[in-house]
């Protein structure tokens, strides 16, 4: 009780602008806690992946010190942006440094335009700190930078009326993970859909998650057999609460996995299947048939966050 009070305590006056320390609940609490780093820390700083913004809060409070969140890229010299120091904001990574100039490149096609309130659009950079090209390579460099200098970041962001920018997309089809490792969901999903079951496969991941989730439509044929041999009828309750059926199409994904030497961030730990196939009429595929991932974020948004509640998916021992 003691230990919630005071945390609950510390993060009002932490928000409201009244710093890190408090007389009372630090000689309580939290001075042990900031005397496993030795007791004299001021600041700290962390990039990389996004950090929740709760995770950050309690971290600010528990080591009494201010905590600055940066942005940037190797091509950019690494960070390029950060937060004020004593700004009580969180889940923003602050505006860019001295030497770096920003602006947002219009992504008509994921609905993410600088001319919106607040404007959005693919973070770019530039500056004496932006590097000037891959070595010896020429091609990638020409993905990277335009033509007068200008860093394409990959990731989407918003830029707040106070200058700050807040990440909330990645432009490309790559994410990270809370980790800080990249995940390239196109590898996957050609692997995946080669089980037996699979006749479609999305593979969603969040930076603020430590694991990826996938999506399925499974091959009406195939499962239909299956459902026959076990006593079964096929349909969208038993493909999605199923045990049996979820555990061997689970299996199956997992040896592909493993046969594709992947790691086990490249796993998923939990799956959701569906019988209706995903086409551009009800909006998941462009006309070309590649999977709309934006959208399917927006469309699947209650899936997502059900899958993320559910208990991790093992493996059958046999």
């Amino acid at each position: 009780m003691i230990v919630q009070q005071a945390i609950a305590s510390k993060e009002y006056y932490h928000k409201n602008c009244q710093g890190f320390t408090h007389k009372v609940w630090d000689g309580l609490v939290f001075n042990k806690i900031r005397a496993m780093l030795g007791g004299e820390v001021r600041l700290m700083i962390t990039g990389s992946a996004p950090i929740n913004p709760d995770v950050l809060d309690f971290l600010k409070i528990a080591f009494c010190c201010e905590i600055m969140e940066g942005y940037g890229m190797t091509e950019s010299s690494a960070g390029s942006f950060t937060t004020l120091y004593g700004d009580p904001s969180t889940g923003i990574v602050g505006g860019p440094i001295c030497n770096v100039k920003v602006r947002l490149r219009d992504l008509p096609e994921m609905g993410h335009l600088s001319s919106l309130d607040p404007p959005r659009g693919e973070i770019c950079m530039k500056g004496t700190s932006i590097m000037s090209g891959y070595f010896k390579n020429e091609e990638k460099t020409a993905e990277t930078l335009s033509a007068d200098g200008w860093l394409f970041s990959g990731d989407v962001g918003i830029i707040l009326p106070n200058g700050a920018v807040k990440v909330i997309d990645r432009a490309k089809n790559i994410f990270k993970l809370s980790q800080g490792e990249y995940i390239a969901p196109e590898k996957l999903e050609n692997v995946y859909i080669q089980s037996s079951m699979v006749l479609q496969c999305w593979i969603y991941g969040d930076s603020l998650r430590d694991f990826i989730i996938c999506f399925l439509i499974v091959d009406p044929a195939n499962a239909k057999k299956w459902a026959v041999a076990h006593g079964k009828e096929l349909s969208t309750e038993m493909v999605q609460n199923d045990t049996e059926f979820i555990q061997m199409v689970f299996d199956d994904l997992m040896k592909q996995a493993t046969d594709n030497k992947f790691n086990g961030l490249e796993k998923p730990k939990q799956i959701m299947m569906f019988l209706d196939p995903w086409n551009e009429d009800n909006g998941f595929l462009t006309p070309t048939m590649k999977m709309k991932r934006n959208v399917a974020k927006k469309l699947l948004e209650s899936e997502i966050a059900d899958l993320y509640a559910r208990p991790a998916l093992k493996v059958t021992k046999k």
